[in-house]
């Protein structure tokens, strides 16, 4: 009996050691605990497998209270980057929804019940959006704004919505063109006029009617700018053939899953994806 006690203990210690050993291997260490949705123990296995990173992210997952702990290296990455890797392994979580095939593709005993799109975005959602547009440089503030005017027209809050297109235009004309490069600032010096004119006209009104009026002409040439600029991970451009009075009309979005910024709530999943755009 003593035996086998000592042998459980030494199991124990060994465990102990290997799991503060992949702890310590990471530099600048930042805990978080977060939101990930999942049902079981394969779920736990394939939320840490995606979440971890040697020498840059350790998570630990817990089945009852859906938690998910975070460590990682706060210099080389950040808790955003490893939620998206998360969420492309299926799992809805606090910062972000999961792709829709993606979350298909997960065993029947893994497909947890999904939450409300609203649950995608954690309440630090303008610093997400920054560290998503993170490779944009000069135009992470421009691309942050636009995609938070998009969801709040989504959700049909017209004060929101003239708010973020407040700070849109604020983000456009504090554009440092110096840090642009050459093919970058001629696509800017033909944009930049036009993109300020529809968020100017966006953010004094709170109607949404006539802020939709103008996100169409704006989303437009925010295409432009994106497939100039690029971001860190891939934006989904979105068309919806009855948005525009029956004329079509297009969008940007962060997520593959629709989010109709033109219908709102009355037809939020309108539309499909008609570009991938990837760095």
């Amino acid at each position: 009996m003593k035996f086998t006690s000592k042998i459980v203990m030494m199991i124990a210690a060994l465990l102990s050691f290997a799991t503060n050993r992949s702890y310590a291997a990471i530099k600048n260490p930042k805990t978080e605990t977060l939101k990930v949705y999942g049902n079981c123990d394969m779920c736990k296995n394939r939320i840490e497998e995606a979440a971890n990173k040697k020498d840059l992210a350790k998570g630990d997952w817990n089945a009852d209270t859906k938690m998910l702990t975070l460590t990682y290296d706060s210099e080389k990455t950040s808790a955003a980057e490893v939620m998206k890797r998360v969420a492309y392994a299926g799992y809805d979580n606090a910062l972000f929804l999961a792709p829709d095939a993606a979350y298909a593709k997960l065993p029947g005993c893994c497909q947890y019940e999904r939450q409300h799109a609203d649950a995608a975005l954690s309440n630090s959602k303008k610093e997400i959006l920054q560290d998503t547009v993170k490779k944009s440089g000069p135009m992470t503030d421009v691309f942050a704004a636009y995609f938070g005017l998009k969801d709040a027209l989504a959700k049909d809050d017209g004060n929101t919505a003239s708010a973020q297109a407040k700070a849109l235009y604020k983000a456009i004309d504090k554009v440092q063109m110096d840090k642009l490069s050459p093919e970058q600032h001629t696509a800017w010096m033909k944009l930049q006029e036009k993109l300020s004119y529809d968020a100017e006209h966006i953010k004094g009104v709170t109607e949404t009617e006539h802020q939709r009026e103008h996100f169409v002409p704006l989303s437009k040439n925010m295409y432009e700018l994106v497939k100039v600029f690029k971001t860190s991970t891939p934006v989904y451009y979105d068309y919806c053939p009855m948005a525009n009075n029956g004329k079509g009309a297009t969008w940007l979005s962060l997520q593959e899953k629709i989010s109709n910024p033109y219908m709102g709530k009355s037809m939020s999943t309108c539309g499909k994806v008609q570009e991938t755009i990837s760095k």
